[in-house]
């Protein structure tokens, strides 16, 4: 019996804890899935990363840690070649309308539920596994949108209508970009509108997550009532731990 798919794990339990991972490094990959985090939140859609980096990425991973593409943009191509590399889902970045909502739904899927096109590759078990995989990918594939654009807020009831949108992923930052606050992800009117998004997902029993910079502001997300957190980088959370290090030992001398 394998792991549940991540939209599951979500639905159930406490909140997964993840991380961006930004640097192409299946070590670093591979040592941050033995940790205990829940999910890894591979970024395609900024940096360097790659298709084929991101492949070894998912491949690198051990256990029962998820490993979510978030791709460059809401494309059919995108999100073919995205899920051949067996990934546990998709996080979609700006959605903005019901249409590209339902693109994104639509390509994630195979016929007849959607019209994603069949080929061969890491996710088919190279074609050994092809039969098992396309009769559950519908099931276990998770398709996560973003909302990071007041527009989307603004057309959010819609949106949240499309069938087969597993979650969502607030993005903060983005999000203020567009109310001409960027950055200030404190704002009252950022948090304003994070707040209807989140009343508008526990009103349809949708889950929502979040990314948060700052580990510290972990409990308030948290709070909000949070499926799935992405806490920083890899990175940010190398910088954290050298400078904690730092910080004591400057202190003590």
């Amino acid at each position: 019996m394998g792991k549940p798919s991540f939209k599951q794990r979500i639905r159930s339990g406490s909140p997964a804890l993840g991380t961006l991972v930004t640097v192409g490094s299946p070590a670093v990959v591979e040592a941050l899935s033995m940790t205990g985090l829940d999910w890894l939140f591979i970024d395609l859609e900024h940096g360097s990363l790659g298709l084929e980096t991101a492949e070894d990425l998912v491949r690198a991973v051990r256990g029962d840690c998820y490993t979510l593409v978030r791709i460059p943009e809401n494309t059919p191509i995108w999100i073919h070649k995205a899920l051949d590399i067996g990934c546990d889902g998709l996080i979609v970045p700006m959605v903005c309308s019901e249409a590209e909502a339902r693109r994104a739904v639509e390509h994630a899927r195979y016929p007849p539920v959607g019209v994603r096109s069949v080929g061969v590759a890491r996710a088919h078990g190279y074609g050994l596994e092809f039969a098992a995989y396309v009769a559950n990918a519908n099931e276990q594939l998770t398709v996560i949108i973003q909302i990071e654009h007041i527009i989307a807020v603004r057309s959010l009831a819609g949106i949240l209508d499309v069938t087969g949108i597993d979650a969502v992923l607030i993005g903060p930052y983005d999000l203020s970009g567009s109310m001409n606050v960027l950055g200030q992800v404190n704002h009252p009117a950022v948090q304003e509108a994070m707040t209807a998004i989140r009343a508008a997902c526990t009103e349809r029993g949708m889950p929502f997550g979040l990314f948060v910079l700052d580990p510290a502001s972990v409990p308030a997300a948290l709070a909000s009532g949070v499926s799935f957190l992405a806490v920083g980088t890899e990175l940010s959370l190398l910088f954290g731990s050298v400078q904690s290090v730092l910080d004591t030992a400057r202190t003590i001398s």
